[in-house]
């Protein structure tokens, strides 16, 4: 429905106006009635509908109604699957027509940085484009129900410790590569109704009230057409906040930012036309809402829980699998230990805390696909409740195991390991749980390990065990995808969006994560996730991207498009898959790239495409990518803009970021030229790589060799002195020129020839 909205903000007082820039409460926003402007209601996601009824508050401490609880976005981003993902966010918009819900908050885009954050089971992954790209289709589905979603928490939001008063420290460089990454792609490719700014500083400036995040990148540069609303009390000056590009403070403020506004518009202080701007902006978000609004919605409560079955069975990463010990055979004599199997960990604690329609025990799930002449035991093995072992839990998990075929040990991190509002301390399991692996390995060879945890975990025994599934948090449909997994009714197809360290001191931000005190510095830089630990030759316990299969693959006959491209350019990139193993699978093709000779640091290799592709036993495909010149660019600070340097970039293609199987490649021509400013001490290596100033640089440069008395011949026939002679004029400031050339070159040739370099540009 078209509506005049300048008109309609013309006839509202500029008390309305403010109060439009506030919540009514917890999770609606005001309206004004005599204009026809309903009050709409947010709720907590990302990965279910948390609407609370009767007291409400954000940390899921009160109940809400019933919705499909689906895999959180650290197992989601594992299915390495953007149309998955859109049909998982179509389901959550349809959940939410149902319950009247206008923005469901989510999904969480935030790097992980560290394994320890809190909440890293509600982020997607360590890699921006992976992140971003995920996040994208989850927003895409959501939206394509008619009902918003809210990308959060924007920006350089990683850690929990201090969380609302912290001052990210972040290079520019960093920040674009990295932590803006991930949302740039997401509010491009899908336009959010709402961005969700965090609690912290950036910069020294809070994320809310920041406007070079708010208003100069997302609105201006990024064209994002919706409202950035606060985290739930991430307002500091609602004034300034307004000011910076910030339309939505919520919860409600009982009144008082809407005064902060009405006062600073009354005396000059903030001009009406930015509160103008604002108001504009969230009526578009109110009536897009209004518009789409879908009368006597409903939705299949089993057709959903079907569906989060099948995206938790490929969310899941089967990390080894000695001798094939996965899947298990009908009928076979099995221990399940722990008392995970039973009251499984299937979601994470705090604000996106669900309440599922139905819950799957993985115990049940398993009995019902063991097969009818299997026999099927259960002990618990643990407590969840504490970490200390148990001696008669243990004993009788152990005897179970030793009596058995097969132990499959059900273990992981319980809520109070990890969870929104702290970080973790270190990467251990609990105790107990460790020493009950190792126990039953003891006991039994053929031990399975099913591990139920937001983030990843070390792994003392991970050499006493066949095989280990990580299972993340599934969702309520978790053990049904479990149990598939592990009888072989589905093929396992995850591949990890994040890179398992061997220990925790081997990550990246190790000695500078969570910081001192009220300031944390990203001193690692773009060196985050794989880009360390490939670039450091850190060998992870499990690298990014991995992840095995009950089938096999082969990959041949990669194919770039051109062997020299401009970087205006694009290039299709080619490669041949074939599924060579006995049973259906799905497998997860990636390509990164490598830029061979760069002048400024980078990576070993970045992610800049994937594809999941679904192959019959014997079929083979042809997968496609085409690369741009964001696939060859770093940020250029300079140029405050990406650049492609010059060059050979190698093309890979990966089953992970460790195991590269095909390699190519290309040169890349820059059409960009970075202006270089010539001064007294810049260096002669670096005028000389420049051809415009090489060539006039030449006639001066013959003039101090002859000063210095140094001929060509002379060099040639002083062994090694010629080499030597150009290593230290690469490095010669021109300032030195004058010095060193005995007269021949004189302070005024030298201001005439820096005159004429700057000209050249």
């Amino acid at each position: 429905m078209s509506r005049d909205l300048k008109a309609m903000i013309s006839q509202m007082t500029l008390e309305e106006k403010a109060g439009l820039c506030s919540g009514l409460d917890f999770w609606r926003l005001k309206g004004v009635e005599r204009l026809g402007i309903p009050s709409i209601m947010v709720t907590d996601g990302p990965h279910g509908l948390r609407k609370q009824q009767g007291d409400t508050d954000h940390l899921g401490m009160f109940a809400s109604v019933p919705a499909t609880c689906f895999p959180s976005a650290a197992g989601m981003a594992s299915s390495w699957d953007r149309e998955l993902i859109n049909r998982v966010g179509e389901a959550l918009g349809e959940e939410c027509q149902a319950e009247d819900v206008a923005v469901l908050l989510g999904p969480g885009a935030n790097m992980k940085r560290s394994p320890l954050c809190g909440r890293n089971f509600e982020y997607f992954s360590e890699d921006p484009y992976l992140s971003s790209e995920m996040a994208a289709s989850h927003i895409n589905g959501v939206q394509s129900q008619g009902v918003g979603t809210s990308l959060k928490h924007f920006a350089v939001n990683n850690q929990e410790h201090r969380r609302m008063s912290v001052d990210a420290i972040v290079d520019e460089r960093t920040l674009r590569e990295i932590y803006l990454a991930s949302f740039e792609g997401a509010v491009k490719k899908a336009q959010p109704w709402t961005v969700m700014s965090s609690y912290n500083k950036v910069n020294g400036e809070f994320a809310s009230e920041n406007e070079y995040l708010l208003t100069r990148i997302l609105k201006e540069e990024w064209g994002h057409e919706g409202i950035v609303v606060t985290d739930w009390g991430a307002t500091n000056e609602r004034v300034a906040g307004l000011a910076a590009g910030n339309e939505l403070e919520m919860p409600g403020s009982g009144g008082s930012g809407d005064r902060k506004i009405i006062e600073a518009v009354r005396s000059g202080r903030l001009a009406e036309e930015a509160l103008d701007r604002a108001v504009e902006r969230l009526l578009r978000v109110i009536f897009m809402s209004v518009d789409r609004k879908k009368p006597n919605a409903s939705y299949d409560q089993e057709e959903h829980h079907r569906l989060a079955r099948q995206v938790a069975g490929e969310s899941m990463v089967l990390l080894k699998n000695q001798e094939a010990l996965l899947p298990i055979a009908k009928g076979k004599r099995i221990a399940v230990v722990g008392e995970f199997a039973k009251k499984p960990r299937y979601q994470g604690g705090g604000s996106s805390h669900i309440r599922p329609t139905k819950l799957d025990e993985p115990f049940e799930e398993i009995l019902k696909l063991a097969g009818e002449s299997a026999s099927v035991v259960y002990e618990q093995g643990y407590s969840l409740d504490q970490d200390e072992t148990d001696d008669a839990l243990s004993a009788a998990a152990v005897k179970a195991a030793g009596e058995a075929e097969i132990a499959i040990v059900f273990a992981g991190l319980p809520d109070r390991y990890e969870s929104e509002g702290y970080d973790r301390t270190h990467l251990r399991m609990p105790a107990n749980q460790e020493k009950l692996i190792e126990a039953v390995a003891n006991a039994q060879r053929n031990v399975v390990v099913v591990l139920m945890n937001g983030s990843p975990i070390e792994m003392p025994w991970i050499g006493q065990v066949g095989s280990v599934l990580e299972a993340y948090l599934g969702g309520q449909a978790a053990g049904g995808a479990i149990a598939d997994l592990l009888f072989g009714e589905a093929n396992p197809s995850g591949k990890l969006a994040e890179t398992f360290p061997a220990k925790l001191s081997d990550n990246p931000s190790y000695l500078f994560f969570p910081g001192e005190g009220d300031r944390v510095e990203y001193r690692e830089g773009i060196f985050i996730g794989y880009r360390y630990y490939d670039t450091k030759q850190v060998k992870p316990l499990f690298p990014f991207g991995h992840g095995l299969s009950y089938t096999t693959f082969e990959y041949s006959d990669l194919v770039i498009g051109h062997n020299r491209i401009r970087d205006t350019d694009t290039v299709e990139v080619k490669a041949t898959v074939r599924n060579t193993g006995p049973r259906a699978g799905k497998e997860v093709v990636q390509l990164y790239v490598r830029d061979v000779d760069s002048t400024v640091i980078r990576p070993s290799k970045e992610l800049k495409h994937f594809a999941k592709i679904d192959l019959q036993p014997g079929e083979a495909t042809t997968v496609s990518f085409v690369l741009d010149k964001r696939s060859f660019a770093y940020y250029n600070v300079t140029l405050k803009d990406w650049y492609v340097e010059s060059g050979e970039f190698e093309i890979m293609i990966g089953r992970s970021s460790e195991e590269i199987v095909l390699i190519g490649s290309l040169h890349v021509e820059s059409t960009v030229r970075i202006p270089l400013t010539v001064h007294r001490n810049s260096l002669l290596g670096d005028l000389l790589n420049d051809p415009g100033k090489a060539a006039v640089i030449q006639g001066l440069l013959q003039k101090f060799q002859e000063g210095m008395g140094v001929t060509t011949n002379a060099l040639e026939d002083a062994e090694g002195m010629g080499d030597m002679f150009a290593a230290l004029m690469k490095f010669l400031p021109l300032r030195n020129l004058v010095g060193f050339s005995q007269g021949a070159v004189t302070e005024e040739m030298l201001d005439e020839l820096i005159e004429q370099l700057n000209r050249t540009n």
